[in-house]
């Protein structure tokens, strides 16, 4: 059941199951390997305004914004319909920035400002632009019919880790090839899946107790299609999003 609630001085537009959501993009600017890669093009359109749509599109999403230290992030944002109640405070911002950091930033920031404690707060990494409205939703809908703490989104892995070893300074394989690793992958019916950054649920008290979204207890792995599972962080990551959106 959707409904209409107002928490602390915020109106809140729909309550799914009584839990209210906060979902939070962060966006620094700095990123190393793919410059300004948040508002590159991407289709005729930035990186970044992906995510927010799909955000705004949800049903269940009570307030999205996205916690970035850029102007020119924070402009580009709004113009796609996110808020931006605040800049990251610099020392938020840096290369080894935590992200618990950054969201325990956000939330301290409602409750102080606007004396509004959501239930549940959703991470949505910009450089996730193929997932979409609906499976947020239904990431959201999966995590309160488990009644579980928090929701993280996987896929199926298309490599066995196993076959991920370290090289020695000469690069001799002598490693790889040792017998306890051998294993026919193509007869192997096991599923192996991997996190895939797309959607991270918390609840917000067992957040803040615990400063992780990878809670010890009562988290669910939410199963998205590979297709919607590339995660850009290369220059060869953005090349295959913008083929894959212009093939949809």
């Amino acid at each position: 059941m959707i409904i209409k609630k107002l928490i602390g001085n915020i109106k809140i537009v729909t309550v799914y199951k009584k839990k209210t959501f906060l979902a939070i993009i962060p966006a620094r600017a700095g990123s190393k390997r793919l410059k300004n890669k948040n508002i590159l093009t991407l289709n005729n359109k930035p990186l970044i305004g992906w995510t927010i749509e799909a955000g705004i599109q949800s049903r269940y999403i009570d307030e999205l914004i996205v916690s970035t230290d850029n102007d020119k992030i924070a402009k580009i944002s709004k113009k796609y319909g996110a808020k931006i109640p605040f800049l990251r405070p610099q020392n938020l911002a840096k290369d080894k920035s935590k992200t618990s950091d950054v969201v325990k930033h956000a939330i301290n920031f409602y409750h102080k400002k606007f004396k509004n404690f959501f239930d549940f707060i959703l991470i949505l990494q910009p450089t996730s632009p193929l997932r979409n409205n609906k499976d947020i939703d239904n990431a959201i809908k999966f995590l309160v019919n488990k009644k579980a703490d928090a929701v993280i989104s996987v896929c199926e892995s298309q490599y066995l880790t196993k076959w991920s070893c370290k090289l020695t300074k000469n690069k001799k394989m002598n490693t790889f090839f040792q017998k306890k690793n051998f294993k026919n992958i193509c007869q192997d019916q096991t599923k192996y899946f991997r996190l895939n950054g797309a959607i991270y649920i918390c609840n917000v008290d067992k957040f803040l107790k615990q400063n992780s979204i990878f809670l010890k207890k009562n988290v669910y792995a939410f199963e998205m299609p590979q297709e919607k599972s590339l995660d850009i962080d290369t220059k060869l990551d953005f090349s295959s999003a913008q083929t894959i959106l212009k093939n949809k």
